[in-house]
């Protein structure tokens, strides 16, 4: 018998996927092993697609367990079966690539077969991938704080959001953070709902200084709860609802209600108690796209703070090509002084 068992099949949706080595230990702590992991997926199978069907997705694939190295997939591996779709994208420096698109739940067992915890699709669809129809907030608790810190600045970006006249649906991220998603219409570009983002954290920001900010540089945030804008710029992900996380735990990116989430801790949702969540609670995004709204008041902020205040872009991340309007990406503490 081979060191971590024999290849199991299993048919999922009319496909058979083989799955190799099914006894391998993925998660050492907890003893959680690949066939577990491939099992986890196929039991959220169907909400799982609801959140990112159609949408070009990168795998972040830890082909030795969460004790190994991992890596970000954003090609549509060697050898994969001809009925894993594909969806073409562009990253910022113009080259492009087809990236996986799942269509259907066998995608997610076959993906795990490959090593794949988390997904991270892209806030685009297969027929429109230049405009987002999702906007995305990360609440991200710096090291010296933790996730009742993330909810609590959460809860003031659902007070936002409904000001802007958006409606926020609350996630934990699988680790001490919460992301906030938005059904938006794909009206607007990548810059846009960038732009939008920044004006509603600027917003929060005001409203509770002493423990949001968005401020790009550490050395600016002063200990307080980040809210990452830059996820909201073009191949930038966050891992998605259902996802499992590379954490010690095998920690699970759970969709909530907004009551529910002053309500659990982030390590409740694992992969061995998720399934036993949705069976109880169903998929509690599932009306998310019932309405999508519009930027308009978001994108008003952000001419008003630019207009008013000076306020205008934020430095994109390291790896961009410098983009119009931004400023300097150097850090503050770096920064040589202005000389007359």
């Amino acid at each position: 018998m081979p060191k971590h068992g024999d290849p199991v099949t299993y048919e999922v949706g009319g496909r058979s996927v083989r799955v190799s080595s099914p006894d391998k230990v993925y998660f050492p702590q907890r003893g959680i092993t690949k066939r577990q992991v491939v099992e986890y997926y196929l039991a959220v199978g169907e909400p799982l697609l609801r959140a990112i069907g159609e949408r070009p997705t990168t795998l972040k694939r830890y082909v030795d367990g969460v004790e190994g190295e991992w890596f970000y997939a954003k090609r549509l591996p060697k050898g994969a079966p001809e009925w894993v779709e594909t969806a073409e994208i562009t990253f910022p420096s113009g080259r492009k690539a087809a990236e996986v698109c799942p269509t259907e739940v066998g995608v997610f067992a076959w993906a795990a077969n490959l090593g794949t915890f988390d997904f991270h699709p892209w806030p685009v669809r297969r027929p429109d991938v230049d405009h987002p129809d999702e906007l995305r907030i990360d609440v991200d608790p710096p090291d010296r704080a933790g996730f009742a810190d993330a909810v609590e600045v959460a809860h003031v970006v659902r007070e936002v959001l409904e000001a802007a006249g958006l409606t926020g649906f609350p996630k934990t991220s699988g680790g001490r953070g919460v992301h906030v998603l938005v059904r938006i219409r794909p009206e607007w570009d990548f810059v846009q709902v960038r732009h939008a983002v920044i004006a509603l954290g600027r917003e929060v920001e005001r409203r509770i200084p002493d423990k949001a900010t968005i401020a790009w540089w550490k050395e600016e945030r002063g200990g307080r709860v980040f809210l990452d804008y830059n996820q909201a710029a073009r191949d930038r992900t966050v891992a998605s609802s259902w996802s499992v996380r590379g954490t010690p735990r095998a920690t699970v990116s759970t969709p909530l209600t907004w009551d529910l989430l002053s309500e659990v801790d982030a390590d409740d949702f694992d992969v061995l108690t998720v399934p036993g969540f949705l069976a109880e609670h169903g998929d509690l995004h599932a009306r998310m796209d019932d309405k999508a709204y519009g930027l308009e008041t978001a994108l008003e902020w952000y001419d008003r703070d630019e207009r008013d205040h000076g306020l205008g872009d934020m430095p994109y991340p390291p790896d961009y090509p410098k983009m119009p309007g931004e400023p300097k990406r150097v850090q503050p503490s770096k920064a040589r002084p202005v000389t007359s």
